[in-house]
This record gives structure tokens, C-alpha cells and sequence, in this order.
């Protein structure tokens, strides 16, 4: 029996628990390379977690965005890289699943449907293909390019951090119109893995977050059928963006909990060990303050994120899911290394997890958006600037 067709009768907090514990068990090994981590994804598959955010009517969980940022959370608790890796899947069609049934155009409503058989019917996986070299994520600055040719398109450039690469079966890709110099309308289209001129480099050889399986994809001469066409729109991406900026910005801040998370529970069990440390009462204070950290970040992710299903595209909420980006993006580097502090140099041992965790730790603040441009959104919003306009909003 398919995986998605498995009738799951577990409560799915549970299910997300006895999934980030099997994670938690290879996590190390697929940090040292000794293990792949598509074993990782067919975990992720098998429990059913691919459509958490499919509307219900469609098969689906239908998860609030709080909700799923409490999933991300608990499954980054056990592994944080296969948490981030996840959570571009959800990126990926996060947006789609907001969109309401009704009232859509033809061919939106072809879109959607197609997406949400492809997750539900199949247990495809998605995944976002939007940074490139040079620019990030910066939609504006996107040089892979699309043209028309006959009922469909044909799409060339080369996308750099691709999570997922060779895992996701489709991967929503962003480009703008072929003899434009500047992206001020960008699309997005769904190329699929076994698609022609579709090709994934070797994995990034990055610090930590190897699981995430990241690699560069080069499209080209993609053909693209017209039904793959995000919502059958052409240049509604920068548009989109700019109104409803959650997911680009703050879809993982739950993986970022689950890490800073992860990174306490093993300062207190190194501490179990070293009973001169936990009865100081330096140590005391100091872990104190570092638990307090996480509880006010965790309260203003998660207020960030309910703003979001109360009032998804306000000002509010776009604001708060910046600074919540910000607080908590900040806090697992720094949680990290209060925790080599507290527990000493022992704790660093070469793949110890303490020492995977400081690793992984450090990408929480250089994610999209970074620190700064959180902070510059936050500051224009506080200053008035109108950030609906797309020229005060820099992506």
C-alpha cells in the first residue's frame, strides 16, 4: 500500500514525534556522510506528512500556519536538517494551500488541482528552486529567464541551493520573461526532476545541514507545459511576495525553534553528567537565562505565526513574522555557543552533537531573509513606508 494511503490513526503530534526520533537516530550519520538522507524523506513520506497542508476537502490536513510551525518544531527537535529540508516542500506549495477554492480562474483551479493530486493521490514531493549566485533569493534579481513556444514555455538558467535536489520530484522555479534586463515580473513554473535539460550538481559541500541534500539545478532548454504555470498566471510572483511575504521570509521559523530546542535539552543532559557545573549557581543563572531566551522567542514565533491565520497579507503580520524571523534566527547561534560555554570544551568533541548543533546553528542567521533585511523591514514598517508598494520592499 502506498504510504499516502496508509490510514493514519495516530494522533499527528505523536506521529511527528516517533518520526523526529527515528530522524534524531541517523542524524549524525548523515551529517558524517555515512548515511544518504533519502532514507530521511521516505520517513517524511511514510508518515504522512506531505499533505499537512493540503485543505482538507482536497485530502489533506489542512494545517494552520501555527499549527505547522508547531510540526516543523517538533521535528527539527529531533533533526534539524531534515526539518529545513522539509519544510521546502511546504514553501513550495505553502502558498497554494492559502488559496481559496473558490472564485479562481480556470486555469488556477486546474493548477491547484493538479498540485494538491500530485501530493495527495501520488505522495510527490515539491521543493523551491528560487536562489541563484549573486543574488539569493532576491526575486528582482533572478537571471534564469522563460520564453512562449507553442502551448508552453521553455525555461534556461541555473539555480544555486536547491534543497531536496534529486529527492523532490517537482521544484518550483522562478524566472522572468526572456529580453527583460530587470525581473520587475517574475513567474514561477513546476519543472519536474525527469524533465529533459533538468540537472542536479553534486551536493554542496557545506558546513553542516547535509541532510537538507542542497545541490545546484541547471534547466536547459526545459519545456514546460502551459498547466505548469503557477495558478496559470504569468508575473504574479513579485506581486504575490510582496503582499503575503510569510513563507519566503518565516516558513521555517518552527525548524529554527526545534533547533535552539534540541540545543537546551543536550545542555542539561551534558549537565546530568557534571554535577560540580549544574549545582553552580552561575551555571544555574546562566541556563536560566539562555531557557528564558527561548521561551520569549518561541512565544513571539508562534504569535507571529497565529497573526498570520487571523490576518495573512496585513501589515501586522508581515511585520511580526520579520521580527519573529529576526529573533529567533539570532537566538540558535547564540544559544549554541552559551552552551559550549556552560558545558566546556568536553562537549566539542569532533561530531559530538553539541558540535553538529553549533554548526547548524550559524545557518539560522543567514537563511532569507537575512538578519538585516528583517530588521530594515521592521524599521520601515515602524516608519511608515509603505511596504505594499514593491519599490519599498527589496526582493
Amino acid at each position: 500500500m502506498h504510504a499516502t494511503d496508509t490510514p493514519h490513526t495516530e494522533p499527528l503530534l505523536d506521529r511527528v514525534r516517533r518520526t523526529a526520533e527515528e530522524l534524531r537516530l541517523r542524524s549524525a550519520e548523515v551529517d558524517r556522510g555515512t548515511l544518504t538522507p533519502h532514507d530521511n524523506y521516505r520517513l517524511v513520506r511514510e508518515a504522512g506528512l506531505l499533505t499537512l497542508l493540503v485543505p482538507r476537502e482536497h485530502g489533506g490536513a489542512g494545517l494552520s500556519y501555527l499549527d505547522y510551525t508547531k510540526v516543523l518544531e517538533t521535528l527539527a527537535a529531533g533533526d534539524g536538517a531534515t526539518a529545513l529540508g522539509f519544510n521546502m516542500h511546504n514553501v513550495a506549495i505553502g502558498s497554494l494551500c492559502e488559496t481559496g477554492g473558490t472564485g479562481l480562474p480556470p486555469g488556477a483551479s486546474r493548477f491547484r488541482d493538479w498540485v494538491f493530486g500530485e501530493v495527495v493521490e501520488h505522495g510527490r514531493m515539491f521543493a523551491s528552486a528560487t536562489s541563484e549566485t549573486g543574488s539569493g533569493a532576491k526575486l528582482r534579481r533572478i537571471q534564469a529567464t522563460y520564453r512562449t513556444s507553442g502551448d508552453g514555455y521553455i525555461l534556461k538558467g541555473t539555480k544555486a541551493f536547491v534543497s531536496l535536489a534529486g529527492i523532490a520530484d517537482h521544484y518550483v522555479v522562478a524566472a522572468r520573461e526572456d529580453g527583460t534586463s530587470e525581473a520587475d515580473e517574475v513567474s514561477h513554473f513546476v519543472v519536474s526532476r525527469d524533465d529533459p535539460g533538468v540537472a542536479f550538481s553534486g551536493v554542496w559541500d557545506g558546513a553542516a545541514l547535509r541532510g537538507t541534500q542542497t545541490a545546484t539545478m541547471t534547466m536547459n532548454e526545459v519545456e514546460v507545459p502551459r498547466h505548469r504555470l503557477f495558478l496559470g498566471v504569468e508575473g504574479l510572483s513579485l506581486f504575490k511576495l510582496v503582499r503575503e511575504p510569510h513563507w519566503m521570509v518565516s516558513g521555517y521559523m518552527g525548524a529554527y525553534l526545534g533547533i535552539a530546542e534540541s540545543i537546551l535539552r543536550l545542555m542539561v543532559r551534558l549537565l546530568k553528567d557534571n554535577e560540580g557545573r549544574r549545582s553552580s549557581p552561575v551555571v544555574q543563572a546562566e541556563v536560566g537565562r539562555l531557557a528564558v531566551e527561548l521561551r520569549a522567542a518561541r512565544a513571539l514565533v508562534h504569535s507571529a505565526a497565529r497573526q498570520v491565520d487571523e490576518g495573512r497579507g496585513s501589515l501586522e503580520a508581515n511585520t511580526a513574522v520579520h521580527a519573529a524571523k529576526y529573533c529567533v534566527g539570532e537566538l540558535a547561534p547564540r544559544l549554541a555557543l552559551g552552551a559550549v560555554r556552560i558545558c566546556g570544551s568536553g562537549a566539542l568533541r569532533t561530531s559530538g552533537p553539541l558540535e553538529r548543533l553549533l554548526r547548524e546553528a550559524a545557518f539560522c542567521a543567514v537563511m532569507p531573509a537575512k538578519p538585516d533585511e528583517c530588521l530594515e523591514y521592521v524599521g520601515k514598517s515602524t516608519l511608515g513606508f509603505n511596504l505594499f508598494d514593491a519599490q519599498n520592499f527589496d526582493w
